[in-house]
């Protein structure tokens, strides 16, 4: 509740953020479902979660575990699946996904570290790593792992920034990033170094004759 009160400017008060806010409902109820889970009462936790996504809007898998001073913004359309973790004093906006690729059986949805900020629509995706201190933006689609401090955008999403230092995009890793359109980029600009090059020899070949 606390968290609600420092980063929401719309929280007036603890009657309204206790008893209107979903975020905080969602949360409330997957502490005991998580309970439940972990003590292999798996029906009853799952009754719990199916209730609180009924109430609330938000689907937490009885199964991750999230840490303290959470914030569920808005919170409609927040999926958190089965073996997701989050750290404390993280921010999660309406409609994130922090699920899995479904191809990884075991430990296969994302580990988030502490105060974390992941923006509206963005999706998070297998069994990744988001370190500390990270910034995911809105409709991002993560597919590989964030180091301290980075702010990451896109489809796919990239490293745009890491401890507030803008990143040069000569030095982003295109190889292990699966973005076609850099990747195209990259080729056409090659091409036109390679068709420069010759033209100026070339150039030089009339010159000299």
């Amino acid at each position: 509740m606390q968290a609600v009160k420092e980063r929401d400017p719309a929280a007036r008060n603890t009657a309204e953020v206790l008893l209107l806010y979903s975020g905080i409902h969602a949360i409330m109820l997957h502490r005991p479902a998580h309970w439940l889970y972990r003590h292999r009462m798996f029906f009853t936790a799952r009754l719990i979660s199916q209730f609180s996504r009924f109430l609330t809007g938000v689907e937490i898998h009885p199964g991750a575990k999230l840490g303290h001073g959470i914030l569920i913004d808005h919170g409609s359309g927040v999926v958190i699946g089965e073996t997701a973790e989050v750290g404390d004093n993280c921010t999660i906006y309406q409609g994130v996904t922090l699920g899995g690729t479904g191809k990884e059986k075991g430990k296969r949805h994302p580990t988030i570290g502490s105060n974390v900020l992941i923006g509206s629509g963005a999706k998070v995706l297998g069994p990744v790593v988001v370190s500390d201190n990270c910034k995911i933006a809105s409709n991002a689609v993560l597919l590989r792992n964030l180091e301290e401090n980075s702010t990451a955008v896109g489809v796919p999403a990239r490293v745009v920034r890491v401890a507030g230092e803008k990143i040069d995009p000569s030095k982003l890793d295109h190889i292990h990033t699966p973005d076609p359109v850099a990747i195209e980029l990259q080729r056409a600009l090659e091409r036109i170094e390679r068709l420069e090059a010759r033209l100026s020899e070339l150039e030089r070949e009339e010159q000299s004759a």
